[in-house]
């Protein structure tokens, strides 16, 4: 007697259905900022790329422009600009760029001096940025002939006019470009709201650790999710959440750290259920990855 095919069938469906959702529920991608290790200590850019553990690394920073300041791209030990050492970074970005890992520049951080004084100054950054990383032309390109793949937004002070840049920046790219941001967690955010409600971004990942109020914190995760809630509903279409984690203790000393099992098991499943446009997971930073091996844990899993 032949054997009867419906139960056959029946599972076959049921493993088709679970490998769809495995491969939906692992979708998310991964970000992080390179370019501000001690001594070095983060690798060269195209050893960060060849990892294969990362979707997008952001050059961190251009951290003094506008208000008729000379800009100045700070990468640590890197490089120095002003010796035009850095370009020799343009084989590296090339390199990242065939690896399918797009490359952006990170605008602000912590420490520099930025500000906007105008929407005129604005858009001079604009004309600044376009020519000088993007798509434009200009005598003096710090990266060499390189074209990064866009600009992310890590303003941590001095918020006026960034929605006036960000427009400029999105005409000026007509789609070519990725703009993306990364805000504090207590929403909505002190510097970033208006660039964000402007919908250029595509991705704003947030940055869920020093920032007491609305991080992890002690094995609880209320905090976290009910600012992650705040920030799924509130960031405007298409662009997608990412939820922005310290490598280690030491990168967030204000806390926020979540060890990589319990992002895993816990943390991961609850925020990603939460919401639709879920986009995966920031990361500060390479260096401290470097020896805590956080990204390696998250490949594929997240």
């Amino acid at each position: 007697m032949a054997p009867r095919l419906c139960c056959s069938s029946q599972f076959l469906l049921a493993v088709s259905f679970l490998a769809a959702f495995a491969a939906v529920s692992n979708a998310g991608k991964v970000a992080v900022y390179w370019g501000q290790g001690a001594g070095n200590g983060d690798g060269t850019l195209a050893e960060t790329c060849a990892t294969g553990l990362y979707d997008f690394v952001n050059i961190a920073f251009l951290n003094v422009y506008g208000s008729g300041l000379t800009p100045v791209l700070n990468l640590a030990a890197h490089c120095n600009p002003d010796a035009g050492t850095c370009k020799s970074l343009s084989s590296e970005i090339s390199s990242c760029q065939q690896s399918g890992v797009k490359v952006l520049l990170s605008l602000g951080g912590e420490r520099g001096q930025y500000s906007l004084s105008s929407a005129d100054d604005a858009r001079g950054v604009a004309d600044y940025l376009w020519n000088t990383f993007l798509g434009g032309s200009s005598d003096s390109r710090p990266l060499g002939d390189a074209v990064l793949d866009g600009i992310d937004f890590d303003i941590e002070k001095d918020g006026d006019h960034y929605d006036e840049l960000a427009m400029a920046l999105s005409s000026k790219c007509n789609g070519a470009c990725v703009l993306t941001a990364a805000p504090q967690c207590p929403y909505p955010d002190a510097h970033l709201d208006a660039a964000i409600k402007t919908g250029v971004f595509s991705h704003v990942w947030v940055q869920f650790y020093n920032n007491r109020q609305c991080q992890y914190a002690s094995g609880d995760a209320s905090a976290l999710q009910a600012a992650w809630a705040q920030w799924t509903s509130g960031v405007p279409s298409p662009a997608d959440v990412f939820l922005g984690l310290p490598t280690a203790p030491a990168a967030a000393p204000s806390g926020g750290y979540i060890d990589a099992d319990t992002l895993l098991s816990q943390v991961l499943p609850a925020v990603e259920g939460a919401a639709a446009n879920y986009g995966g997971v920031m990361l500060w930073n390479r260096w401290r990855d470097v020896t805590a091996g956080y990204g390696a844990k998250l490949k594929g899993k997240v």
